[in-house]
């Protein structure tokens, strides 16, 4: 793999590109290779997508829309995000809490943090082509898949 290109933090990119001018459904791959499609579901909030062989569903909800869960097929909850887009924003995942900053009001990034150290991020890179990227080193493929698609959600609608 030395050939292929590397983040921000040297560990394996996702990159999400919206599928077509005007669609809602984006494709995700990692270093280049397609994993999965994103299919955003226009009534509730949130979507779903095949990993592995895996259906995960996304459901967003709370008082202020900022809150996601990510289910896998069997309905068991993986992952719950809260306040997704905030300046600060929890990821809760096999019973540990990861903490999401947001360093600027005018740039569309979100930075995984670790006692306070940044350790990767998630940010917007063409809001005109749809195409976000996250480096999240240590947390399970469709667990980064999560964290992309649920700041997606959000981003699309500002």
């Amino acid at each position: 793999m030395a050939d292929r290109p590397r983040g921000w933090w040297g560990v394996r990119v996702l990159r999400a590109s919206r599928m077509g001018l005007l669609s809602t459904r984006y494709e995700i791959a990692q270093d280049g290779t397609p994993l999965c499609v994103w299919k955003p579901s226009a009534f509730i909030g949130g979507g779903s997508f095949v990993l592995d062989g895996c259906r995960y569903d996304v459901a967003r909800g709370g008082w202020s829309w900022r809150r996601f869960r990510l289910v896998d097929e069997r309905g068991e909850l993986v992952a719950l995000a809260d306040g997704v887009g905030r300046a600060e924003w929890t990821l809760d995942t096999d019973g540990v809490t990861h903490a999401f900053e947001r360093p600027s009001l005018i740039r569309h990034e979100h930075v995984l943090t670790v006692a306070g150290s940044p350790v990767g991020r998630v940010r917007r890179v063409s809001a005109w082509r749809g195409e976000a990227e996250a480096d999240l080193p240590g947390l399970p493929v469709p667990v980064q898949v999560f964290v992309l698609v649920s700041l997606l959600g959000v981003w699309d609608e500002d």
